[in-house]
């Protein structure tokens, strides 16, 4: 049965590799990307044979600890375990509950995270082949480190799986999650500064982890190597008890799973009125602008691209900070303009079929092109002029404002425009509705990272005349391109929209049914 559950595993992402030449092509992509992650890894691993033991020993129990982090948190705040072997879905099949743990828990190690902390973990082995019972140990400690990670993830999905079936739990934790990898950066440089101040909380955070379930497992090679048995076999009992109370837990919430499904309904609401559907006006444009702005609002896939703007005056002061240039404040409308326009440039896709009522109601392209640009305007255009103006209190650079307005709005009203039209055009794999927004969907990986760079490099290419206005005010100093960027860009950007806005509304009057089509494949 544990064969059986494995060829399963594999016959699944077979099937799925075979859904299109593209999504093949992207997953060579990302395969390349985790083995460079995995060859750096591993090369360091090797290089530190030629540490000293308590050096090494604590590189790999703080890099072992932080994997049994990062397997225990992402099921929590992305939603991201891979659920391809659903336990729910063997409710009706008498699988013993042993082989199926055993066969769940092999089966995580198949794939890009499996494999790569898998790959990792045996590299310590290497590290510690400076003795054999140090080897030994070592492969012994990575065997049972990679286990505990994808263990501790089951237990992780099982326990949370009442909480993730809540709209609000998975809306909350998402753009939670958001925050610091937004801010990693400045957490990091934070973090390393304050190593760099206390040299010897490192190695004592180490210390401590050995002994916690964390880091007990990775901590028995260096013991095997120093010939500290008796702590070595301390560590061992502390590794094995924490595997086997974790596949207890997950025993007993996975009978539970299987016996009580979680129930995924929402408690009815009182509703009355139309709500923004009241506001604007009564045509089909309206319509379209009113539904758009209730997506912008409650779906937390659209609510992750608000949250980065906030942050992104964050980000700015920091990299001004670092390099004593505060000028780089200056340019956070013209940041803020592109990524609000470019957001909505993969529209359609979030629609999924619901996009059907828009085929089947007969709207018109232009009225649906035309809702969802303003729909972004409503809040993209104020949010703009606010980054625009209120940094110049800070720099003091006064001069370069007519610039930056220009610039910034040339770019608001260009990349909608463009928006427009590749929403249009091409239809991507997105998160479905419902789901967590860094949820990672099969699809064509490539042809998405095609769309999404060529279209940010067409947007480059037409807001170059502003570019160009700016970097010559910049470089000569005179106020007058600054002026005349300031008259252009408006102007430029509004005949780029109207002209994106009607060639999109043509393109899907033309092709409606087919990027349907397209949609439904994408689930």
């Amino acid at each position: 049965m544990v064969a059986h559950l494995l060829r399963l595993k594999l016959t699944l992402l077979r099937n799925g590799l075979r859904r299109s030449p593209w999504q093949l092509a992207g997953l060579g992509i990302g395969a390349l990307y985790a083995l460079g992650v995995v060859g750096i890894g591993i090369a360091g691993l090797l290089l530190l044979r030629q540490a000293d033991v308590a050096t090494a020993q604590t590189v790999v129990v703080l890099g072992g600890a932080a994997a049994v982090l990062g397997w225990a948190v992402i099921p929590i705040v992305a939603s991201a375990a891979d659920m391809t072997l659903d336990p729910a879905r063997f409710a009706t099949f008498a699988v013993p509950m042993p082989q199926m743990l055993l066969g769940l828990a092999l089966a995580g190690l198949i794939g890009v995270p499996g494999a790569a902390t898998s790959l990792v973990a045996l590299a310590t082995v290497g590290t510690w082949s400076r003795s054999v019972l140090g080897a030994f140990g070592a492969l012994v400690g990575a065997v049972l480190g990679a286990l505990t990670c994808v263990v501790l993830a089951r237990v992780v999905t099982a326990g949370t799986v009442g909480l993730a079936s809540s709209r609000r739990f998975k809306d909350v934790s998402a753009i939670a999650f958001l925050i610091p990898l937004v801010l990693m950066g400045p957490i990091v440089a934070g973090v390393a500064r304050g190593i760099a101040g206390s040299a010897g909380f490192v190695a004592d955070l180490g210390r401590f982890l050995e002994w916690t379930p964390a880091g007990a497992a990775w901590a028995l090679g260096g013991e095997f190597a120093a010939g500290h048995y008796g702590p070595a076999m301390v560590k061992l009992l502390i590794a094995l008890a924490s595997l086997a109370a974790l596949a207890l837990c997950w025993k007993v919430l996975l009978q539970r799973a299987l016996v009580t499904p979680p129930y995924a309904g929402t408690a009815k609401k009182k509703t009355s009125g139309l709500g923004l559907f009241g506001v604007v006006p009564a045509t089909p444009t309206g319509a379209i602008i009113a539904r758009s702005l209730s997506y912008w609002l409650r779906d937390p896939r659209y609510a992750a691209a608000l949250v980065v703007v906030p942050l992104l005056p964050v980000l700015l002061w920091f990299q001004a900070s670092q390099s004593g240039f505060y000028g780089l404040l200056q340019f956070v409308g013209p940041l803020t303009a592109f990524l609000l326009a470019w957001s909505i440039s993969s529209d359609v896709s979030y629609d999924s079929t619901a996009f059907a009522l828009h085929v089947s109601a007969g709207v018109r392209g232009i009225h649906d092109r035309l809702g969802r640009a303003l729909a972004c305007l409503v809040f993209a255009l104020p949010v703009v002029l606010l980054f625009s103006v209120v940094p110049m209190f800070i720099s003091g650079g006064w001069t370069l404002l007519p610039g930056i307005l220009g610039l910034s709005l040339g770019a608001l009203f260009t990349g909608l425009g463009l928006s427009s039209v590749v929403s249009a055009r091409y239809s991507m794999p997105v998160p479905l509705p419902g789901d967590s927004p860094f949820k990672k969907p099969p699809g064509n990986v490539a042809q998405t990272l095609a769309v999404q760079f060529g279209g940010m490099a067409v947007l480059l290419v037409l807001v170059s005349p502003e570019l160009a206005l700016v970097a010559l005010q910049l470089a000569g100093g005179s106020a007058v391109p600054g002026w005349i960027c300031l008259a252009l860009g408006p102007v430029l950007g509004v005949v780029l929209f109207v002209a994106g806005v009607s060639l999109g509304g043509r393109w899907l009057d033309a092709r409606g049914p087919e990027l349907l089509a397209q949609l439904a494949v994408n689930r």
